[in-house]
């Protein structure tokens, strides 16, 4: 019996947030896809009827890109303000790797044990450094609202459709010059180290880089802050290089960031 009045209710919710989508779906939406089944479970679905009661958000369109540790999914505010949600996947064992990236940073003593805790830590890890990086004028997408395992923040594109990343875009000097002075900024002013930058991370958009994806960046008070400093200045100098554009010594402009 008990269980018959969960699904009617779990029903209810998702006429909720779903069927006042307005605007067209996207392929893989929510009904179809093991990903985004998985990361639609229960309490993420009652996490999600929050947001709408709380105002956040007026509904959910599809998911626009999924990977192993999140799906983020399309959603638009009351004022029909395209929004961002990037929900982290509970069930995954991927975040037991990125135990190096929290342990260390004096911002998280207290960790608390199993699975759920730590991709709840990790969320609200992103949704601090997304707020440092804003606060310091460096281009990151404007963190909104953080609850449990859903981050909600700008939506960088256009009608449900994300910009491209540097992978997937036209590249020339001035975007390895300002892809190099992003970590800079990130390093001397908001006293980060992205720690997954890539050509996978940033937004390539009509005013300029974005950077994304910053749940794994550190302080630099991280004892392997400059570790990840050197591997992000050398992921990024590699992709550049690949495609033919000039680049600096990745040891060189290292210590010219550290001195």
């Amino acid at each position: 019996m008990s269980d018959d009045i969960s699904r009617k209710l779990e029903s209810k919710l998702d006429d909720k947030i779903f069927s006042q989508s307005r605007k067209k779906q996207l392929k893989d939406g929510f009904k179809k896809g093991k990903v985004v089944n998985e990361v639609l479970d229960k309490p993420t679905v009652m996490t999600l009827y929050k947001l709408i009661t709380d105002h956040i958000i007026a509904y959910v369109n599809g998911s626009v890109s999924a990977g192993k540790e999140s799906v983020v999914f399309w959603a638009v505010d009351e004022h029909d303000v395209d929004v961002a949600l990037k929900i982290y996947l509970v069930s995954t064992a991927n975040f037991k790797k990125r135990e190096a990236y929290i342990l260390g940073d004096p911002r998280f003593l207290k960790i608390k044990k199993g699975t759920k805790n730590l991709v709840y830590l990790w969320a609200q890890k992103e949704y601090k450094n997304l707020l440092r990086c804003y606060d310091c004028g460096i281009p990151v997408p404007k963190p909104i609202y953080i609850t449990r395992n859903i981050l909600a923040m700008e939506f960088v594109g256009k009608n449900g459709s994300p910009c491209k990343a540097l992978l997937e875009s036209d590249i020339d000097e001035n975007d390895y010059k300002e892809a190099i002075s992003l970590i800079k900024k990130l390093y001397k002013t908001a006293k980060l180290v992205h720690g997954d930058y890539s050509e996978y991370n940033i937004f390539k958009t009509e005013n300029g880089l974005v950077v994304f994806d910053l749940g794994s960046a550190v302080d630099l008070r991280h004892p392997n802050a400059k570790e990840f400093l050197k591997r992000d200045i050398n992921n990024i100098t590699r992709f550049f290089s690949k495609r033919g554009i000039p680049v600096d010594d990745p040891s060189k402009v290292l210590q010219e960031l550290i001195k």
